[in-house]
């Protein structure tokens, strides 16, 4: 075994735990550090396939944007020490088995897929070319699924908040 298989070991490993930590833990804050953990993992893992631009945005935007955005609104709403309810039989065995669905959905897509060898020359991945192909007019970019993906967030983050902070009003 090489030493950059033992790096993607790792990188996957730590992505692979943190994320089943960050979703099986009762612990509201610590969910948020697991969710950090994975997405450097995963960002460890572009970097492992030599993809930096990507591992930078990955770094800036989820790791400094979207994690830490959710670690300052738990302390806004200041129920960072808090457990989270423990969930009843039923939910977890239907969580399970959305789990085992899209697992057996992917295991479908993968083994239909052919992959067919070009003679195309590969695209350098520079920023250029990463800007071209994702949100270029005419090859039919992703810049309109961004934007709706972003306000689609943003609304999320405030419905949170107002829910947090009007079920916490209603305690007192």
């Amino acid at each position: 075994m090489t030493g950059a298989t033992i790096i993607f070991y790792l990188l996957a490993a730590l992505t692979l735990v943190s994320g089943l930590l960050a979703v099986t833990t009762r612990m509201i804050f610590r969910a948020a550090i697991y969710l950090l953990f994975c997405l450097i993992g995963i960002a460890g893992i572009y970097f492992w396939l030599q993809y930096q631009f990507i591992a930078a945005v990955q770094i800036v935007v989820y790791v400094g944007g979207i994690v830490v955005l959710i670690i300052f609104s738990i302390f806004l709403t200041q129920q960072a020490g808090e457990k989270l309810p423990k969930q009843n039989l039923g939910r977890q065995l239907y969580s399970m088995l959305a789990v085992f669905c899209g697992l057996a959905l992917a295991l479908v897509q993968l083994a239909q897929y052919e992959f067919v060898i070009t003679d195309g020359k590969p695209v350098e991945p520079t920023v250029a070319n990463i800007g071209k192909q994702m949100l270029g007019v005419d090859n039919g970019g992703y810049a309109l699924p961004f934007e709706i993906v972003s306000i689609l967030l943003l609304a999320a983050l405030v419905g949170c908040i107002v829910i947090a902070l009007k079920s916490k009003t209603e305690t007192a």
